[in-house]
């Protein structure tokens, strides 16, 4: 096997530098959660998760019933992130161009000249919420995707660059599912994680009744900028990677693919087919980007297990007895790391 290429070695001032900016982060997101939880109640995995996307530059699935909090997470973390936040209703009557803008025929009252000027849409934003993006037809999905992929978009002819950092938080309510457009697997493979919500707990729900039914505020500073956000993309690929991590993240991917040799006994059992190798690009970026939040600037075993579901639960296919007992694909991803534990081990 073809060992990677050392990356260069970077100045001594270089190194400080990137340890510093690495510091800098890691302290302002901490103060970023204990900020948030007087925001929100509870959901901390679930903006842990949302974090890690927005640093390592991907897109996001979140999945939960309604009245979980979803706009009002996703709009705080906008507010301390010094991101502008734009929200999209998705519904079967809308059209591309209602959410990339479009070209509107002006007339110059002074000379009667016309011309066409770009009205911006509201993926403009750097924090975008598609609301129920099933509920839209192909084509929408299809220009919301376009978007997400190329960080820009065309109209009449012109490119236009959408502003960085540019994160897509697309929901689908797990429920009500008549009348809705499914997003086609290869289209769901173009998101970096799947984020599912759940209810709070008795004493979250509890807190939560006492804050919505008093006089509670609270206003959150802006703690983070989108230039740290930005060079935190850059520090994310700088995190230190062991070969043995790199293996055993290959091997969990591999493990969910059935009728391939690296095939876990439950993937074979329990799926139609498995994730492909965009799933284990994303899994190794949201390991190195978790390593870099929780301070450390090499990635662990637990920051790869820990992200394995978020980033592999939208890229498999449970076949129909999985689905008959129903095994849910967090259930048959769990089943299949145990797999993999036993008969590799994990890297230490």
């Amino acid at each position: 096997m073809e060992s990677i290429p050392l990356p260069v070695e970077p100045s001594q001032s270089a190194e400080k530098e990137r340890v510093a900016a690495a510091g800098r982060l890691h302290n302002a997101y901490l103060m970023f959660l204990d900020q948030f939880g007087n925001v929100i109640v509870g959901l901390n995995r679930p903006i842990e998760q949302i974090f890690i996307t927005l640093i390592c530059g991907g897109h996001a699935i979140l999945e939960g019933v309604p009245g979980l909090a979803k706009t009002k997470m996703i709009s705080t973390l906008a507010s301390m992130t010094e991101l502008s936040f734009r929200r999209i209703q998705f519904t079967p009557d809308l059209m591309p161009g209602d959410i990339t803008g479009s070209d509107v025929l002006e007339e110059d009252t002074s000379t009667g000249r016309r011309s066409f000027r770009f009205i911006e849409g509201p993926l403009f934003g750097n924090v975008i919420l598609a609301d129920e993006i099933n509920r839209t037809p192909p084509k929408t999905q299809s220009a919301l995707l376009e978007a997400m992929e190329e960080g820009q978009l065309t109209s009449g002819g012109k490119t236009y660059d959408l502003p960085n950092p540019f994160l897509v938080l697309a929901t689908q309510n797990p429920i009500e599912q008549e009348g809705t457009y499914p997003m086609p697997e290869a289209q769901l493979d173009r998101f970096m994680m799947k984020i599912i919500l759940d209810y709070p707990d008795m004493e979250e729900e509890l807190e939560v009744m006492r804050r919505t039914t008093t006089s509670y505020q609270y206003r959150p500073e802006s703690l983070i900028s989108a230039s740290m956000i930005r060079e935190a993309r850059t520090l994310v690929r700088d995190v230190v990677v062991a070969w043995p991590i790199y293996e055993f993240t290959a091997k969990l991917v591999r493990a969910t693919r059935p009728g391939s040799p690296e095939a876990a006994p439950a993937a074979e059992e329990m799926l139609s087919w498995g994730a492909g190798p965009r799933a284990c690009i994303n899994l190794l970026l949201a390991a190195k980007a978790r390593a870099l939040l929780k301070g450390r600037h090499h990635v662990a075993t637990e920051d790869v297990l820990e992200m394995a579901c978020p980033v592999l639960r939208h890229r498999i296919s449970r076949n129909f007895q999985a689905e008959a007992h129903g095994r849910s694909p967090d259930d048959i991803l769990q089943r299949i790391f145990e797999d993999v534990k036993m008969v590799h081990g994990t890297p230490q």
